[in-house]
């Protein structure tokens, strides 16, 4: 059967998506349009194609053990010089993460493995892309303001093309929210450049 690589994310909802990844693309990254908009919960993970049936019961019980919580992003960051990524940091919801990430990646379960970096919640804007590029996300985005109500995460499968896809949404409290399901309301402000 092989093998997929998946990944867990938390979503940014539209608008705010869509014009992330725009921007994204407009920096000269070009994974920008392959990868949705997201907070990662568990980064790309190879796993047997026949475990994709415990890893969703896995999500669904750490998703029932969820809550939703408060998301807000505001302004920018890097991990420059360790990793040439600039991102949108996460001050609110930032403790929730943690506690989903290190489940998610529980020992116990099918997608147990240790991170390269200590965890840190952020949403990704550029990466690898030139230096006065990544200069230029940093400072364009230094202002970018979004919050939205956090109902739930989403697994996703890496394609051989590279392009991320929802494979299934996860809901707080035990639900399995369709893929078709309307975004929560969010809000958000990017300034005028």
């Amino acid at each position: 059967m092989g093998t997929v690589t998946i990944g867990v994310s938390i979503a940014v909802p539209e608008p705010h998506g869509s014009l992330l990844q725009e921007r994204r693309a407009g920096f000269g990254d070009p994974a920008a349009h392959g990868i949705p908009t997201h907070v990662t919960l568990l980064p790309p993970t190879e796993v047997d194609a026949s475990a994709l049936p415990a890893v969703e019961a896995h999500l669904i019980s750490v998703a029932a053990a969820g809550r939703p919580f408060p998301m807000r992003l505001s302004g920018t960051g890097t991990f420059r010089p360790l990793s040439p990524v600039v991102f949108v940091q996460v001050m609110a919801g930032g403790s929730a993460c943690s506690w989903l990430q290190e489940r998610v990646r529980d020992a116990s379960g099918p997608m147990a493995r240790e991170l390269q970096f200590p965890y840190h919640p952020h949403v990704t804007v550029a990466h690898g892309i030139s230096e006065e590029a990544m200069d230029r996300a940093y400072e364009e985005l230094s202002e970018y303001e979004a919050e939205w109500p956090c109902t739930g995460f989403a697994l996703y499968e890496q394609g051989a093309d590279g392009v991320w896809r929802k494979l299934r949404d996860f809901a707080f409290g035990g639900s399995v929210v369709p893929p078709q399901a309307p975004a929560p309301a969010a809000r958000g402000t990017l300034p005028a450049r």
